[in-house]
């Protein structure tokens, strides 16, 4: 046993100076840069994906989306076939069934105004729903309460959504909430499902691999979905429909990809949490931009929901530093909590010892943290 911790403890050192010599703090200035730039991008996919539904329909806008981003990333990353078993098929599918559920609802809320959409500034804001609703869904699967930051987001985003919705107390009810603003909540419930079956990931699963596979997924089901609905869709056309499907399946989804899974092996919890809050900011200027307008109070309501997520992300972030944890890369969207580190102990050890493992671990975690400053020459063993 006493040997099995030495030589994690070896191993975590011989990663800290490695980390140390690595990634310097000057070199994590690009890597935080380009985080921003695929959330300045997913926050401008809600206007484009609007003005595209105008001309083509949305299960084929979809299908040809998702298409193409399987495809690139494919190309990208080859050496995932490799890896492409029945474990990684089986949980791909499952992630990318309710994957499809939330793309779906959440573009269809972004269809014209006379066919009950919202405007894509609220479908972005609303959207943002999904990181408090993973917490308090997790809280209640382990039958604990969620920690303060999650109790504050929720009173915050409630408040943000109250403000949103345009709810009053009067003969007017819900004056400006609209089918598309129902769809978007129901969309951030699935993605919430969603994210809550990829914290179940496992070491044995590629996420390159379940990428590509849940990609396929939501092409494959949509487009099913658009030769069941009978969409005349034909192949696209315009430049408005091209630019649209280009930027959403390159930029947003197989290049950011790819994007996520490097920077946040560099960057902390805290500082990849901050910058992936900023695409519900993103997606919110670019709405009221194209509008050319701004209403005080969903400007308000708006802010509310972003403090509520940044204090359910913040606070999930500092708790996964404090434990040597890190993020775990999300196909889109905010990352999802996830252990890096699966532990296997040789012999015909105890649960108990298992266990005394795992902390011996964990404080071996939070001392290389203190030290990643250090030059590699202080981290000899």
């Amino acid at each position: 046993m006493a040997r099995n911790i030495m030589l994690v403890r070896a191993r975590y050192v011989r990663y800290a100076a490695y980390r140390a010599a690595k990634h310097p703090k000057y070199s994590r200035l690009l890597p935080a840069l380009a985080l921003i730039f695929v959330a300045l991008v997913w926050g401008a996919t809600f206007v484009l994906q609007a003005d595209a539904l105008r001309e083509y329909p949305l299960y084929a806008f979809l299908a040809v989306r998702f298409g193409i981003a399987a495809l690139i990333l494919a190309a990208i990353q080859p050496s995932i076939f490799k890896k492409l078993n029945f474990d990684n098929v089986k949980f791909g599918v499952a992630a990318g069934v309710l994957l499809s559920l939330g793309y779906i609802l959440q573009t269809a809320s972004l269809l014209p105004a006379d066919m009950g959409g919202t405007t894509p500034a609220r479908s972005a804001f609303l959207t943002g729903v999904y990181v408090i609703l993973v917490p308090i869904a997790l809280s209640f699967m382990k039958r604990k309460l969620p920690n303060w930051g999650v109790r504050i987001g929720v009173i915050l985003a409630a408040a943000g959504l109250y403000a949103i919705s345009g709810l009053s107390l009067g003969e007017g009810g819900l004056a400006d909430w609209v089918r598309g603003d129902t769809l978007v909540l129901l969309s951030a419930v699935a993605y919430a499902a969603h994210m809550i079956l990829l914290s179940f990931q496992k070491e044995r699963h590629s996420t390159s691999t379940l990428a590509v596979i849940q990609l396929s997924v939501i092409a494959i089901v949509t487009a099913f979905a658009s030769t069941l609905t009978g969409e005349a869709a034909g192949m696209p056309s315009g430049q408005t429909v091209w630019m649209a499907l280009l930027i959403t399946s390159i930029l947003g989804s197989s290049l950011a990809f790819v994007i996520m899974t490097w920077a946040q092996r560099i960057l902390a919890p805290t500082t990849a949490a901050l910058i992936f809050v900023l695409e519900p900011v993103f997606g919110g200027i670019f709405g009221w931009m194209a509008v050319g307008a701004v209403v005080p109070r969903e400007l308000f309501g708006a802010a509310l929901l972003i403090g509520g997520i940044l204090s359910a992300e913040l606070i999930a972030a500092k708790r996964l530093e404090k434990k040597g944890e890190t993020f775990k890369p999300a196909l889109e969207g905010m990352p999802v909590v996830a252990n890096t580190i699966e532990v296997k102990v040789a012999g015909d050890e105890s649960e108990g010892a298992c266990q005394e493992s795992v902390r011996h671990i964990r404080k071996m975690r939070k001392w290389m943290q203190r030290f990643q400053h250090k030059r590699p020459d202080d981290f000899q063993i």
